[in-house]
């Protein structure tokens, strides 16, 4: 049954894919606590005007993790699904060999962003380490103490607040940091009742500390917001990059002059040395000032990007043209108006012989230039409002920026995408379910493709 649904479900998004003009890839590997590694790979097209995400594959990998071994596994996928050429960008995390692996294809490589950002923001976080390990030496503590546990549920029952729990972080993911500290803010009067209450060996946190943690949320609060707003699959992200990006670098610079303790100023003296190396000149890239360029709700670019992007354009527009295939044949005129043209041949001969030479005379990177120039005329959409349901309205007007949109837009912001694919792995590849993996390695493939895949 799994085979035949797998073979049935494949079948209907190859004919989707093929249809697609432009994907964009973004790929992951991991290791799962079986001690397996497995590689995935996720196919974003755009498909009647709605973003479109797939699951190509997700394999084992049992080869080492070379950047040779790695782009062969990439060009595998890309031939069996027929987008080799199709390829616009890949996504991944910075890991220096899945990039040259996609610079062997000579596939445009995007960094993810939710990577940068994690790296960004764990760097910073080692200003306040003594802190945080104070936090989550009191989160263990409570995760670990039944007693405690439950004196905390019946503090916060007494204190009429939400019975929640501490959260405990996980050390590769910085966001997991900043709900670790969010959530002691939360309960953190029925924290320090019950450690009182229960005289615990633990160290509480002083008043400053409890101010430290107040001010360190509040300054990654908008990091924390950015990288919810770039993960998602179902909507156009990329073209949010540049702006994002420019956004927290002034957000954070401005907390420079409001925080008041010492260590949350270092950290965000930290993020912002940080945003500098990593956005520095980050509007000069091709990808992302055309993505951001198409998109009708931030294509208010600076003069100088929009004038070297126009270049771009043009030759973009032409290919377009060039690549379009032959209009066909005009079909033969009725009996009646060759009669009439027979008549009216003389009188209308002069405006004939102008028109004909006016349109043989046309030139398409005029009309590249023109078509640009009118696009970027038009006014900015509101940002809540969808820019493909834009670009359908306005197919007939900007025919060629269609085509060239429909290459940009489909580019996504992150590699979430293939990470998720991990998350549904796992539960599939469990300590008790692991003799799927070595009895029939396809039919885990199968599961991973149909549980990411179906409706």
């Amino acid at each position: 049954m799994i085979p035949k649904l797998y073979d049935t479900e494949r079948a209907l998004w190859q004919e989707r894919v093929t249809k697609a003009p432009s994907v964009c890839l973004t790929t992951d590997c991991w290791t799962s606590r079986t001690t397996c590694s497995f590689m995935s790979v996720t196919c974003h097209f755009i498909e009647d005007y709605k973003m479109t995400s797939c699951l190509l594959d997700c394999f084992e990998f049992t080869d080492r993790h070379t950047a040779e071994n790695l782009a062969v596994e990439l060009l595998r996928v890309a031939k069996e699904w027929q987008v080799e050429d199709k390829v616009v960008c890949c996504v991944s995390d910075n890991a220096a060999n899945i990039t040259k692996a996609i610079k062997v294809l000579k596939w445009t490589h995007h960094p993810c962003l939710a990577h940068t950002l994690n790296l960004v923001v764990r760097d910073a976080l080692k200003v306040i380490k003594t802190t945080v390990d104070k936090v989550k030496a009191v989160v263990e503590f409570f995760h670990k103490s039944t007693v405690a546990a439950q004196k905390l549920k019946s503090t916060q029952r007494q204190m009429g607040i939400p019975e929640l729990r501490p959260k405990q972080e996980c050390a590769t993911r910085w966001n997991s940091t900043f709900d670790m500290l969010k959530r002691m803010l939360e309960i953190k009067d029925a924290i320090i009742s019950t450690l009182a209450l229960i005289n615990a060996s633990i160290e509480p946190l002083s008043q400053e500390e409890w101010e430290l943690v107040k001010e360190v949320c509040a300054v990654l609060q908008p990091f924390q917001e950015v990288t919810v707003e770039i993960s998602a699959d179902s909507y156009v992200t990329a073209s949010k990059m540049l702006l994002l990006c420019k956004g927290l670098q002034l957000v954070t610079a401005e907390n420079q002059w409001t925080v008041t303790v010492q260590k949350v100023k270092e950290l965000v003296a930290a993020l912002c040395s940080a945003m500098d190396r990593k956005f520095l000149r980050m509007e000069y890239n091709t990808v992302l000032s055309e993505t951001t360029l198409l998109d009708p709700r931030f294509k208010n670019l600076p003069s100088v990007i929009v004038e070297l992007l126009m270049k771009l354009f043009r030759g973009l527009v032409q290919q377009q043209q060039q690549n379009a295939p032959p209009s066909s044949q005009p079909a033969p005129p009725l009996q009646g108006q060759v009669e009439e043209e027979q008549q009216t041949s003389a009188v209308w001969r002069l405006f004939d012989d102008r028109a004909t030479g006016d349109a043989s005379r046309r030139n398409p990177t005029a009309d590249a230039i023109m078509e640009v120039r009118s696009y970027l005329e038009e006014p900015l959409i509101q940002r809540a409002e969808d820019p493909l349901s834009w670009w359908q309205a306005k197919a007939s007007v900007f025919p060629l920026l269609v085509k060239v949109m429909e290459g940009r837009l489909c580019i996504v912001a992150t590699s979430v995408p293939s990470e998720r694919i991990f998350s549904k792995t796992g539960q599939i590849l469990t300590e008790r379910r692991n003799r799927i993996r070595p009895i029939s390695p396809s039919k885990l493939r199968h599961l991973i493709f149909l549980n990411a895949n179906l409706p």
